[in-house]
């Protein structure tokens, strides 16, 4: 059964409960791969001997899909499908690809946009705008006892007396030396070029006081003890030039995205925060999903361009979006359209990938596949050598599978999961299922597996261990001086 009869049968029955529980009743497969099958008795007897998987159909569904993604991969091998073929590598990396054309993008616009002459870095200095500070940390916790504050504000006042008898541009020296800010000692304490209202205000404010050469007397902040000093021009020309051309292309790509959504007209769906939330909860039934959350001049931001993004993103921020408000999901579609639209404007203007850009993503690529085929315990050549005939290296493959899952339910093997964009490469390619009715039979066999096997850990009501150590015959020999033998 394809995606799209899938997704239409799980619509028709949640709308129709009589035909719902008669599915459900007569269903006695989980899922499908390949032309492989993970029936309700083996699924039920991995889940329900596994104590920490909870027995939740969203969980259960979740895990039946991890079913599917693993014997999809084991079949591709089994079939002779070359995993490193260029275009497969390229679909199953979007995420990387898609950032290293943006960067590329990105830098061309940097390029024609921040280059900056000695006379507009002179001029920026000083105006003061931007600035650019070093520091010595000494680093003292909130709760340190007065004595221990006392100690080291006495020992940052004698480091600054040396410097001063030095000269100012000894600081960096002493600040490799005795600094205890792993993010800049090394550099000589210094910190990146910025606008006002990117450091911690206890810091922020002494430090913008102070003129080109001078250097802060003691600073207490929530990170410790402070010397401070924003070095003049002279001495720091080439990293206030690249701070200040970091700081000018954060701007214009603010206005550039900005511009985006007013000249590409960007409107939020309305309803579109709760189909958002929807999504969360099923990002397999939702990949062919074509309702509309953002529309644009000449385009739309459907929900399975969605979850393709959802993909991309770190889980915990996707595991926000359900308690999320209307107005954080409409902003956050927002900001997933112009980043879509970035990227059609890479592709628009031709960018291309390095060699430099192959190579990291074939590496990555290369490294999964290797993983996976080591946690299944198959390669091409073995499936090859160990079965004479399509079929039967499919079998080999399916029997690997289902002895991997079964031990990492278990949590006798390490579990490594198939990255989505794997996942969703192959399922393109090869047929597959997930029955709501085998999963609803699962749960409760299951639950019956997981109520006996609690049962059987527990000690018989009524019945307690006696306190103290086990008892001793009354006839058992003693010991000279009154012990037991």
């Amino acid at each position: 059964m394809d995606r799209l009869r899938l997704a239409v049968l799980v619509l028709a029955l949640g709308g129709c409960e009589p035909l719902r529980q008669a599915f459900s009743a007569r269903a006695s497969v989980v899922a499908r791969a390949a032309g492989q099958e993970l029936t309700v008795e083996q699924f039920a007897e991995w889940v329900g001997h596994s104590a920490k998987v909870p027995l939740q159909p969203g969980a259960l569904t979740g895990l039946a899909n991890v079913y599917v993604d693993h014997m999809l991969f084991a079949a591709a091998l089994a079939q002779g499908r070359d995993l490193h073929d260029s275009l497969f590598v390229l679909a199953a990396g979007w995420p990387t690809v898609s950032q290293l054309k943006w960067d590329h993008f990105h830098q061309r616009l940097l390029a024609a946009r921040t280059q900056l002459s000695p006379t507009q870095v002179d001029s920026a200095y000083a105006a003061g705008g931007v600035r650019l500070f070093q520091h010595i940390l000494l680093q003292l916790p909130a709760s340190a006892a007065p004595p221990q504050e006392r100690a080291k504000r006495t020992r940052l006042e004698r480091l600054r007396r040396d410097i001063a008898a030095q000269g100012g541009v000894s600081f960096a020296q002493f600040a490799k030396r005795y600094s205890e800010d792993p993010s800049s000692k090394a550099s000589g304490g210094y910190l990146a070029a910025s606008p006002p209202g990117q450091l911690v205000p206890a810091f922020e404010t002494p430090a913008w006081q102070l003129e080109p050469g001078g250097m802060s007397g003691v600073v207490r902040s929530s990170f410790g003890l402070h010397l401070i000093r924003r070095p003049p021009l002279a001495e720091v020309r080439d990293s206030f030039r690249a701070g200040l051309e970091t700081t000018i292309a954060a701007r214009l790509d603010s206005i550039y995205v900005d511009h985006l959504a007013t000249a590409w007209k960007l409107r939020v769906a309305d309803g579109a925060p709760a189909l958002a939330r929807q999504t969360v909860q099923d990002l397999v039934a939702a990949r062919t999903d074509s309702r509309t959350l953002v529309s644009y001049r000449g385009g739309a931001l459907r929900v399975r361009d969605l979850v393709r993004w959802l993909y991309a993103l770190d889980p915990n921020d996707v595991r926000a979006i359900p308690g999320a408000s209307d107005d954080q999901l409409r902003q956050f579609l927002k900001v997933v359209t112009r980043q879509e639209l970035l990227i059609q404007q890479a592709d628009s203007a031709g960018v291309r990938l390095t060699a430099d850009d192959w190579r990291q993503i074939r590496a990555e690529h290369d490294s999964i596949v290797a993983t996976l085929e080591r946690v299944l315990g198959i390669t091409p050549q073995l499936l090859k050598d160990s079965a004479a005939t399509p079929d039967a290296r499919i079998r080999l493959a399916a029997t690997r599978v289902d002895a991997y899952l079964g031990h990492a339910f278990q949590g006798a093997a390490q579990f490594y999961a198939v990255p989505p964009f794997l996942g969703e490469t192959l399922r393109a390619e090869l047929p597959w299922s997930v029955d709501p009715g085998g999963i609803g039979r699962a749960l409760e066999r299951a639950r019956a597996i997981r109520a006996t096997t609690d049962s059987t850990r527990r000690p018989p009501p009524g019945l307690r261990p006696a306190p103290g150590p086990p008892p001793i015959p009354a006839d058992t020999p003693r010991k000279p001086g009154g012990g037991r033998l």
